[in-house]
């Protein structure tokens, strides 16, 4: 709208039930951010690092974004960036940005796993979770069925996944690698607390750009103490190299 402020909608396809997903609305904030930089002719940055409160659910529908540049820097630049809806904030997000390293980690520590998902892994529809699973129609996601006891009728198994993703269109970037790191069904599910899990504040590190192929994620929780519960994700590409790591503080639904 030119004076730091963007419109957008979202739309049904990127939510979970008809709550847009966490992980999406990263990404669109971080895309702001870029975005104002661009606008003030800024040098090309990527999102490094994300840390948002989420304050009240926005729903389906149009929304604006309000940024404000709040330092300009060689090596990093920091964005506020705020999510409205009807005149209430909904989000309210900060957003380092720079340029994203593409060498070789000189050290790194990754899960182990397969780079594709294996035949017997479980794919989500946007029905696989009593139809609320609505971002299946822009992502391709698979669980290890050793990690999703909640849909085979198990319950009372670890708060841990894993599972593999990609998107139905295009190829994974450093967008897509923060939906990526939200991308899981709630960990406590496995626990039988099925239901929304609202995420009440999330923090996303974007370490480097995707390799075309799939993403492999790994989620679990530390603990689940009464109404709260912890999730960490870590994202890992093609090549094995740690692309995004995300944690983040939810609320719990009760047990079933």
């Amino acid at each position: 709208m030119g004076d730091g402020t963007f419109t957008a909608v979202l739309r049904l396809e990127w939510s979970i039930g008809g709550h847009p997903h966490g992980g999406f609305l990263m990404a669109l904030m971080a895309k702001a951010a870029l975005s104002i930089l661009q606008e003030r002719g800024e040098p090309p940055a990527e999102p490094l690092a994300i840390s948002a409160e989420f304050l009240h659910p926005p729903a389906i529908g149009p929304v604006l974004l309000r940024t404000d540049v709040r330092k300009v820097g060689r090596r990093a630049t920091v964005v506020e960036v705020r999510l409205e809806q009807r005149g209430r904030s909904c989000v309210e997000a900060r957003v380092t940005t720079g340029r994203l390293p593409m060498r070789r980690p000189e050290w790194t520590d990754v899960p182990s796993m397969p780079v594709e998902p294996p035949s017997g892994a479980l794919a989500l529809t946007p029905d696989s979770a009593d139809g609320v699973f609505n971002l299946a129609k822009g992502c391709d996601v698979r669980l290890d069925p050793a990690t999703a006891g909640y849909l085979l009728g198990r319950s009372g198994e670890p708060p841990k996944m894993r599972l593999w993703v990609r998107p139905r269109q295009g190829l994974p970037d450093p967008f897509f690698a923060l939906l990526a790191g939200d991308v899981n069904p709630p960990v406590v599910v496995n626990l039988g607390r099925t239901g929304w899990s609202p995420s009440v504040q999330l923090t996303a590190l974007v370490r480097t750009r995707p390799a075309p192929g799939w993403l492999r994620v790994i989620a679990e929780a530390k603990s689940v103490h009464e109404s709260w519960f912890d999730s960490d994700a870590t994202v890992v590409d093609s090549q094995g190299r740690l692309v995004c790591q995300v944690r983040q503080l939810a609320l719990a639904p009760s047990a079933g």
